[in-house]
């Protein structure tokens, strides 16, 4: 696993990396931008994406050291911090990037897959999230919280845009996610899947967190549709919801940031998710094939 050095800013071997720019990567060269240790560790291992390249202050190099051996086969650059921060355009302090391949999109089919009636399942759905950092961060919340997946509406900024990724510590590279193009139409289809839409709302007619196992039921798959800042979620995605759902707040604050909002409800939903496993009947032996 040779490191190759880099002394000129110029080198067309790390291209990809000067005057990072999201929009021109995904245009150009079908790729997108990880940005610190953590996060090019997470690509490099338990990631759906490939890497292409890495790009490391000799720092950062040395501290990876032996993790460096999950990327045998990918050219590894290294230079002092001075030149790589000239060729990213900023103050790169944490000295570690990967470019890697944005690939075939999923489908929305691909993200839900196929219920499993034994087990409840929760999905996040967005809509006209263009903020990076509240992406990253509903995306990190979905991770911990054991969200299956994430659909987004044509608005929603690109979950593999750099900032996006590093906030979400790179849960973006490892929990599916596609767009619902027919939008809001396409809430419809995931009713007819056998999905409950749960909209995240502040409003007054919304059923309270502590009511949430009464308003939804038996449903085996939940679909938590979060709006952006501000104007929250739209009029005809908000009609196309089995549930309106809020979190109970002091008098005076109308509501908090919604990936805080989307965390509150998503460990709501995740304990309901594991209650659900621990309800679920026994596999029957004679289906299994197991002898008496």
């Amino acid at each position: 696993m040779p490191l190759i050095r880099i002394e000129d800013i110029a080198d067309e071997r790390i291209a990809a990396y000067r005057n990072v720019k999201d929009g021109d990567l995904r245009r150009t060269r079908g790729l997108f931008m990880a940005e610190g240790r953590f996060v090019v560790e997470q690509l490099l291992g338990d990631s759906r994406f490939e890497a292409e390249s890495l790009f490391l202050s000799e720092r950062a190099a040395n501290a990876m050291g032996m993790g460096l051996e999950r990327a045998p086969d990918l050219p590894i650059f290294v230079a002092k911090s001075a030149v790589m921060n000239e060729v990213v355009g900023f103050d790169l302090h944490r000295g570690c990037l990967a470019a890697g391949r944005i690939g075939e999109p999923l489908s929305c089919k691909d993200v839900l897959g196929e219920a499993e009636p034994s087990r409840r399942e929760t999905f996040a759905v967005v809509e006209g999230m263009t903020n990076t950092e509240n992406l990253g961060g509903v995306f990190r919340n979905a991770m911990a919280f054991g969200v299956r997946g994430v659909l987004l509406c044509p608005r929603s900024c690109d979950p593999l845009y750099r900032k996006a990724i590093r906030v979400s510590l790179g849960a973006s590279l490892r929990l599916p996610f596609a767009r619902i193009e027919d939008w809001p139409a396409g809430l419809a289809d995931l009713r007819d899947r056998g999905t409950c839409v749960v909209a995240l709302d502040p409003g007054h007619d919304a059923v309270p967190l502590s009511q949430l196992d009464r308003a939804i039921g038996d449903a085996r798959r939940v679909a938590l549709l979060l709006g952006t800042e501000g104007s929250g979620i739209g009029p005809e995605a908000l009609a196309a919801a089995d549930v309106k759902l809020k979190i109970p707040m002091v008098e005076g604050v109308d509501s908090v940031n919604v990936a805080t909002a989307a965390a509150i409800a998503m460990q709501r939903l995740h304990e309901r998710d594991l209650q659900g496993r621990d309800e679920a009947p026994p596999a029957d032996p004679a289906a299994r094939g197991d002898s008496a």
